[in-house]
């Protein structure tokens, strides 16, 4: 697991790491402009130091004071550095004036604006992660500059221009080649479209460590390969009934795909056993398709008989919107305590039914998964508005209605109580149908194992993206369809990341 930062948990983390442990500021920064240089030397130069054109673009901040202290290192090492600093210099942080000072000391040139003249290597340290209003004037005028140079462009901790904490453009900013960031991940830099501006993203460490946390974590967090570990322990002495009973409601007549992909997902993810609810139209393909399901159709006594069955509920693939869905729907929420995931369809009728909308709050061990339409629907505001604050409106709703959330875009953001998590397993070749009702199964299927609900909607998550990751290295973006993803999770489930 790795922590994920907003700009004011950074700023503690590193006042934590002067005060209470003694690492002074200029240490810090001398340590970020190293592992930026050591960048920039191992991994971008391929001629003589001597043949290379350097340009390093600084604001009057301490990000201007990183800027300013790689440029001496590289003149030193010798690059032909060029330094551009915008704005007063006398309203210079500390920091950022000693450093303006040693490079006087070195005699380096400092000039007001950008000359017009190319360079192999651009370095942006204009404003980092203090960023919170919009980008104007000389600033704008410099970003848009550096935009069109040829040269890599690196930025130094955030692409200027970019909201640490929404990865929202503040009217134009940098689009980095590379972005080297210290200590943790910010958030911006994960959310789009902040994640596209930052090219390459690489977090480099500076000495600040967990311990400048003081004893409170971060809000956000994301998993790694490691995690995979947390999945649910297998019982050598088990049997198909120890390992979960799902009741999946899904499909409609021609939509039997979804209740295919969902039941084989959920079995691939170690579910015992899947009863699928389906029209009676879908009931051949179903059983042919996926012959370890058992397959009832819609009616009331078989709803009885199997929500007394199971040991969690999955509805919404596939479903529609109509009368029967409608009091399946109403009938798992109303009458039934057992874990449930409502996705698809099923949300779909909670828009529309805003009085059924409220019954969820009146209901424990509830998983939702909207993608960004079925959330806007949810929350009656447009997709655009949805985007401009998405954290706060997640947090809201969980907040309200007291569901573990799964929040499912191009960074999937699933939230249970205060903490968030943000996914980064996935590609844009999981752009495609039935893609949800995959990752549907997978959540059902953990969720069946006796996993809490933002346990298994968390580590269901990465388990998809990492899926369609590794589905990626025998395929590609433009090629990749659901079932490819199924196929990797039995490599997956058995620990194995890599081809």
């Amino acid at each position: 697991m790795e922590y994920l930062v907003s700009a004011s948990e950074m700023k503690q983390m590193d006042e934590n790491t002067t005060m209470h442990y003694g690492i002074l500021p200029a240490v810090l920064m001398e340590r970020a402009a190293l592992q930026v240089v050591s960048y920039i030397t191992t991994c971008i130069t391929t001629c003589k130091p001597k043949d290379l054109k350097v340009l390093v673009v600084a604001g009057t901040g301490n990000n201007g004071g990183d800027g300013l202290a790689i440029g001496r290192l590289l003149m030193l090492q010798g690059y032909k550095v060029d330094l551009v600093l915008l704005g007063d210099k006398t309203h210079c942080s500390e920091e950022t004036k000693r450093q303006l000072q040693i490079c006087y000391n070195y005699k380096m040139h400092m000039m007001g604006k950008i000359a017009e003249r190319e360079y192999d290597i651009v370095i942006d340290a204009i404003f980092g992660i203090g960023l919170n209003r919009i980008v104007e004037g000389i600033y704008a005028e410099a970003i848009e500059q550096m935009n069109h140079m040829t040269g890599t462009k690196l930025a130094v901790d955030m692409p200027s221009g970019i909201h640490t904490d929404s990865g929202l453009v503040m009217g134009t900013a940098v689009e980095a080649d590379v972005t080297i960031t210290f200590a943790y991940k910010k958030i911006g830099q994960l959310l789009y479209p902040g994640a596209r501006y930052c090219g390459t993203l690489l977090c480099k460490d500076i000495g600040i460590t967990i311990d400048s946390y003081l004893g409170k974590r971060p809000l956000m967090y994301s998993y790694q390969t490691d995690d995979i570990d947390r999945l649910p322990k297998r019982n050598p002495a088990g049997n198909k009934g120890s390992f979960g009973k799902l009741l999946l409601v899904a499909g409609s007549v021609n939509m039997s795909g979804a209740c295919i992909l969902s039941g084989l997902s959920a079995y691939r993810t170690g579910t015992g056993l899947v009863r699928i609810i389906t029209p009676q139209e879908n009931q051949a393909i179903i059983q042919k398709m996926l012959p370890e399901a058992i397959v009832m159709t819609y009616d009331k006594k078989s709803v009885e008989d199997s929500v007394n069955w199971c040991d969690c509920m999955a509805i919404g693939p596939g479903i529609g919107i109509m009368e029967p869905a409608q009091q399946i729907l109403e009938y798992l929420m109303k009458q039934i305590q057992k874990p449930l995931l409502i996705d698809a369809d099923g949300l779909n009728i909670l828009s529309e039914n805003r009085i059924l909308l409220q019954e969820i709050k009146n209901r424990p061990h509830l998983i939702m998964t909207p993608h960004m339409a079925e959330f806007s629907r949810l929350l009656q505001i447009s997709v655009t508005d949805l985007k401009q604050d998405i954290l706060t409106y997640v947090k809201r709703f969980v907040k309200e209605y007291g569901v573990t959330l799964v929040c499912k875009d191009a960074r999937t953001i699933c939230c249970t109580g205060e903490q968030i998590y943000v996914n980064q397993s996935g590609n844009d070749g999981m752009a495609t149908a039935g893609s949800g009702d995959v990752l549907t199964g997978i959540i059902a299927g953990l969720l069946s194992q006796h996993m809490d609900c933002g346990e298994a909607a968390v580590l269901g998550v990465y388990l998809h993206g990492l899926a369609g990751d590794r589905a990626l290295l025998t395929n590609n973006r433009y090629s990749l369809i659901a079932r490819d993803i199924i196929e990797q999770l039995r490599y997956l489930m058995s620990g194995r990341t890599e081809a």
